[in-house]
């Protein structure tokens, strides 16, 4: 049989890269619930208009990235790219309307098709931010505010800019639009083919291309700045004077823009030098518009998501903190073996992280425990148990010492 590998584009999360991922994803949790969100969990599988329909058919996610089947049923699903699209149907479908504000956290696997580099997996791992219900600019500061805390605490924020623009309300986002149209229109013979298909339906996404003939046009286009309205302008400010009250730092960046039309005024990412193309870390933005095209109410939005395992590849080993060390319960000889089974249950009951080893003699068993990284060994054999003590052995300072049963809970205390 050949060699059983995991599918192109995932990978195992073990050892290492389980601690680091259990670190980011605690730190985030705390974070999250210290901003007031309440975690939500939505399925990993939705039907597929519900992507199709809030990712726009013509994006790259919709047309060429997204894992599409149909069931036995006859049911066309998809499994999840991202996870504002779901939450926001988990809103619709929960009737949440008459519960804003509703403020959402959430932590799990996305699948896209894509070509896997490193930050660029098929399946990957994400954390989720939502605040519904609040049009108040408010409700951008604080998304940021979270967003800079969480980097801060996992000490990568001094690798990490945070690029902020503006899209405007829906009458500046229009008369920008149109004024994209005029102006690449009359570049058209220069455009490359995937952004001629972009002008009529999604002139935005041109300022996105990776085309170096586009690019040269970009670097001429309108500013969407110049068609901002007042009622857009006074928005951006308070974002801005929020973020400046709040000493967070962040770089005004007029070409970062979102493709769709229920987008509106705040866009950002968080990025990085230190990951080579796939240099952000955390973006997201207002999208007032999503839930009403989805068939909701009209209900504001704002969010953003980070890549797990783009964080995982920033953080420093030094702050993952170490697995808790267990104590190795070790029978001597076959006659401790039920005894030491028992009192094995009676530590974990009791709060104690315990190790034990399924076979060998004792000389191998103390093996394994040094293996394990135990803090301490309890040697439970049979003359011992007639008197009623154990012997425990600290691997830290070497001591060793006859304990009580009655006694070793609190004899063991500084390990729980």
């Amino acid at each position: 049989m050949a060699k059983l590998q995991p599918v192109r584009g995932t990978h195992d999360i073990m050892g290492d890269k389980a601690r680091t991922f259990r670190f980011i994803h605690s730190t985030f949790q705390n974070i999250a619930r210290r901003f007031g969100h309440e975690e939500i969990s939505t399925p990993i599988f939705e039907f597929t208009e519900i992507f199709s329909r809030t990712l726009g058919e013509t994006s790259d996610v919709v047309s060429k990235e997204m894992y599409t089947f149909e069931d036995r049923g006859g049911e066309k699903l998809t499994l999840r790219p991202e996870y504002t699209a779901g939450i926001a149907r988990s809103f619709i479908s929960n009737g949440l309307q008459q519960s804003v504000p509703c403020k959402f956290y959430g932590f799990g696997p996305m699948f896209r098709y894509e070509r896997p580099q490193k930050g660029r997996m098929r399946q990957f791992h994400q954390m989720d931010v939502e605040i519904l219900g609040v049009p108040e600019p408010q409700a951008d500061i604080e998304v940021l505010a979270l967003a800079a805390t969480l980097l801060r605490e996992l000490g990568m924020m001094d690798d990490i800019t945070l690029e902020l623009n503006s899209l405007g309300d829906p009458e500046s986002r229009l008369a920008y639009r149109d004024a994209l149209v005029e102006y690449f229109t009359a570049h058209k013979d220069k455009l490359s083919d995937d952004s001629l298909a972009r002008l009529e339906k999604n002139p935005m996404r041109i300022l996105d291309s990776k085309d170096e003939g586009d690019k040269v046009l970009v670097a001429d286009a309108p500013k969407i700045s110049d068609y901002y309205n007042e009622t857009s302008r006074a928005f951006f400010d308070e974002v801005l004077n929020g973020l400046d009250a709040l000493g967070i730092e962040y770089v005004r960046n007029e070409r970062l823009v979102r493709g769709l039309d229920y987008y509106s005024h705040t866009a950002f990412e968080f990025v990085t030098s230190k990951l080579g193309a796939q240099g952000t870390v955390l973006a997201g933005g207002r999208y007032d518009g999503l839930i009403e095209k989805m068939g909701g109410p009209a209900t504001a939005g704002i969010g953003w998501a980070a890549g797990m395992e783009r964080l995982a590849d920033l953080i420093s080993p030094d702050l993952v903190p170490e697995d808790e060390r267990p104590i190795a319960v070790v029978p001597v000889g076959a006659e401790g073996q039920t005894e030491a089974m028992r009192l094995a249950q009676v530590l974990r009951e009791a709060g104690f992280a315990i190790d034990m080893s399924y076979r060998g003699n004792m000389g191998k068993r103390m093996k394994r425990a040094n293996k394990a990284n135990a803090v301490a060994a309890v040697l439970v054999g049979e003359d011992e148990l007639k008197r009623g003590v154990v012997t425990v052995k600290k691997f830290d300072d070497g001591s060793q010492s006859e304990v009580a049963l009655d006694q070793l809970l609190d004899h063991l205390a500084e390990y729980r």
